[in-house]
Order: C-alpha cells, then sequence, then structure tokens
C-alpha cells in the first residue's frame, strides 16, 4: 500500500509532531453544500442515498473537493446497525429518525440479532472501499459507528426524543433487561467498525451523543463500560500502521479522565468544555479533537478567524491537536464560512508546532 500524501491527521491522533494542526468537521459531508443537496434530491430519499456506496463515495468526496481537509469521513448513519437488526429504520420529513419495531419487552431484545457487516450491511463496507480508491491515498478515510447507549435511546423511544422517558424508565425500571441489550448492540458494533477497517478506514470514531444526558454513575455503568468493551474488541492495526480510535461523548467534558483509561487514543472535546483546562486534565494521554462552537461558522470569516486563533491558543504547543467542530456543522452554515475556518487553522496553527 502506497504511502498517504497527507497523514497530519492520523499522526496529531497519536500525538506525533505534525506542521499544522490538523483540521475536518464533523457532518462535513451534508446539507450545507449546495451539491449534496442535488445528490440528496436525485437519490429520492436519505436512505436510499445511505445504501448506494456510488452516491455515498461521492458525497463523501464532495466537500475533499471543495476544501483542503485533512480527512474524510464515510457518509452514512449511526443508525445502520438498528436497521441491519430489523427494526425498520425510516425517516419523516422534519421530525428525524423513527423505527417501526421498537424495542421495548424482554422477548424485542431476544429477538435482536448480530448484523453481518458484509451481508446485511455490505452497502457501508462497499462504500468504504470505494472512498479508499477515490481518495487514492490523498488524505485518511474515517469510519464510524454510534455508541451502545446512543442507539439504544432511538431502539426503545423508536424515535427522537427530548425526555428519554422510555429508555430511562427502562434503565431505572428493568436495568438487566438494558445491561443485555447494550452487549447485543456493544457486539455488532464491534464487528462493524471492524468490518469498516478491513475495508480501509484508517481511524475509527464513536459517537456518543446521548451520554451526556445520564448521570455519572449511569454513564459509567451504560455508557462507558460498553465504549470500552467495543474498544477492547477493536482492530487495531492495519496495512502496518495503527488504527487510532476517537471516542466522543457530548456533553462528557466531566468523565474525560475516565474516557482517556478506555485506551482510545482520542477523545472529542464540545464546545462547552475548555480545552486548555481538558488538555491539562488528560495530560498526554490521549490527543483532543474539537472544540469550536459550530454556530460561530454564521459569523463573518474575521470572526471566525478569531475564534479559531482562540481555540488554537488554548490548546497551545505540541502535538495532539485534531481541530474540530465542537458537533456537527449546521445545514444552513455558508460553505465559504466552512472555507474560512479551514484556512485559518491551517495558516494559524503552524506556529504551534516548530
Amino acid at each position: 500500500m502506497q504511502p498517504l500524501k497527507n497523514d497530519r491527521f492520523l499522526r496529531a491522533l497519536l500525538r506525533e509532531p505534525v506542521d499544522a494542526t490538523p483540521v475536518w468537521m464533523m457532518r462535513q459531508a451534508g446539507r450545507y453544500l449546495p451539491e449534496y443537496r442535488k445528490i440528496r434530491e436525485q437519490a429520492g430519499s436519505f436512505m436510499d442515498l445511505c445504501t448506494n456506496p456510488e452516491l455515498a463515495c461521492e458525497v463523501t468526496i464532495q466537500p475533499i473537493k471543495r476544501f483542503p481537509l485533512d480527512a474524510a469521513i464515510l457518509f452514512s448513519d449511526i443508525l445502520t446497525i438498528p436497521d441491519a437488526m430489523g427494526l425498520g429504520l425510516y425517516f419523516e420529513e422534519g421530525e428525524g429518525p423513527r423505527f417501526k419495531k421498537p424495542v421495548r419487552t424482554s422477548a424485542d431484545v431476544r429477538a435482536l440479532g448480530n448484523p453481518d457487516p458484509e451481508t446485511e450491511l455490505r452497502y457501508v463496507t462497499d462504500a468504504v472501499r470505494l472512498i479508499r480508491r477515490t481518495l487514492d491515498n490523498s488524505i485518511p478515510l474515517i469510519g464510524f459507528a454510534g455508541s451502545p447507549w446512543t442507539l439504544a435511546t432511538y431502539m426503545v423511544e423508536g424515535s427522537s426524543t427530548k425526555t428519554f422517558s422510555r429508555v430511562k424508565g427502562m434503565l431505572y425500571g428493568e436495568p438487566e433487561l438494558l445491561h443485555r441489550m447494550l452487549t447485543t448492540i456493544a457486539d455488532s458494533v464491534t464487528r462493524y467498525l471492524n468490518a469498516q477497517i478491513a475495508a480501509g478506514a484508517q481511524a475509527v470514531m464513536i459517537f456518543d451523543t446521548w451520554g451526556g444526558v445520564l448521570t455519572p454513575g449511569d454513564y459509567r455503568d451504560f455508557s462507558l463500560q460498553y465504549m470500552q468493551r467495543i474498544i477492547d474488541g477493536l482492530t487495531r492495526e492495519a496495512e502496518g500502521r495503527k488504527v487510532p480510535v476517537i471516542l466522543f461523548t457530548k456533553g462528557g467534558a466531566q468523565w474525560l479522565e475516565q474516557m482517556a483509561d478506555t485506551g482510545a487514543d482520542a477523545l472529542g472535546i464540545d464546545w462547552s468544555t475548555d480545552l486548555a483546562l481538558a488538555r491539562k486534565r488528560v495530560g498526554n494521554r490521549v490527543a483532543l479533537q474539537g472544540n469550536l462552537d459550530p454556530a460561530v461558522l454564521y459569523a463573518a470569516p474575521d470572526v471566525i478567524r478569531e475564534r479559531v486563533a482562540g481555540v488554537l491558543e488554548a490548546f497551545g504547543h505540541g502535538p495532539g491537536h485534531v481541530f474540530n467542530l465542537g458537533h456537527g456543522i449546521n445545514p444552513d452554515v455558508d460553505p465559504e464560512h466552512a472555507g474560512a475556518l479551514i484556512n485559518a487553522v491551517h495558516e494559524l496553527s503552524a506556529q504551534y508546532h516548530k
């Protein structure tokens, strides 16, 4: 396998020296890009777009063509696993994801399968292989999955939620049932991420979008321990180099030390956390990824540049920082503003790596 032309993203995740801070954006392939909206309309539905490897490859590459990003991320959805388990994922316009068969009973949990990534989820691994060929070793490709707790929230609630009433009802009322469910999901996620790595993903990220809604004890018992189970089971080397793992709990700042204990290579940090303090707390144990407030991209380019400078200064000198937003880019952001962010990171960060 030929070496990557630009590997600063992978080097930063492993806290190795780089010439500039690498940058990518969560949801960088998405609705803020007019070229994405055009393909999405052609596809007919979001799931039709996700399940077509050629189209998934095309939208993954769109931001790479437009911006000098340091990594590409697979275009997919975190809910592909529960869909492959037979829960009937669909999307209501303006309402988000829904499941035809939510998981509410012991029988429902027993019925959950462990999808084979090369059969039920073959469209994802085929997309990974196609994206890798298309990137032609220019920059690395990130694979990803949702955390077991986050997937469980959707699977039990049956849709998005603001109260988490059903899944927390299960957590408090039938904890052993939820533990059985989370074990099944964790094993499926491990298998899924390893299949992405085998297909060519050069780093993987676990998105724990809803871990921050838990109490500290429940976070440890119902979220973190299952992400630990996944990390313990992951392929950590492929193509002659380490495959870094990024762990991201939105709203999880209070648990950074415990997250670093999992053996992840990097932690995603949302914008509510002081990056300088986060670095002080974890030291050199892990790299940090983040953490510009996505709403900054509504501001003028000079303000974006100023805020980028603030994030870079907060992390400070030395390796181990991947610049990103604190969560996904908003769909109504001007793409030129995203470009201003990326250019500012590259221009302003070199001084921190001398």
